[in-house]
């Protein structure tokens, strides 16, 4: 009998010789960003609404860079719909230096994240 190789390649797939026999070497992509608060947010979504979709992207390692994406999606228009809320408030600089602006961005903040929360549904 032949000695077997450790390692094949058949049909683009690489294998491992694990005791007599071959097992994929399969690898998920490397994500290091952050899923944040909205790729959380979603990612429990899926898992209530959308179970099938959330196994799908978990099966095929997409999970992590969808849901990364996706929260840097959400960031942005945040921070867009937070200056576009600055500007119709008539927040200037001015204002910021004084305590008034705590109050005013606490009530910002607090109004785009209400309207995120409905943007993400």
């Amino acid at each position: 009998m032949s000695k077997l190789k450790p390692r094949i390649t058949e049909n683009g797939i690489d294998y491992i010789l694990v005791g007599d026999y071959y097992i994929p070497d399969l690898k998920l992509p490397e994500e290091h960003r952050p899923i944040g608060k909205y790729g959380r947010m979603h990612r429990e979504y899926l898992r209530e609404a959308h179970p099938a979709r959330l196994n799908t992207l978990t099966l095929t390692g997409e999970l992590w860079t969808y849901l990364a994406d996706l929260n840097e999606q959400a960031q942005e228009r945040l921070d867009i719909i937070m200056e576009q809320m600055k500007t119709a408030e008539g927040v200037t600089e001015e204002l910021k230096r004084t305590i008034k602006w705590n109050g005013c961005s606490v009530a910002i903040t607090f109004t785009t994240g209400q309207k995120k929360l409905f943007c993400m549904r």
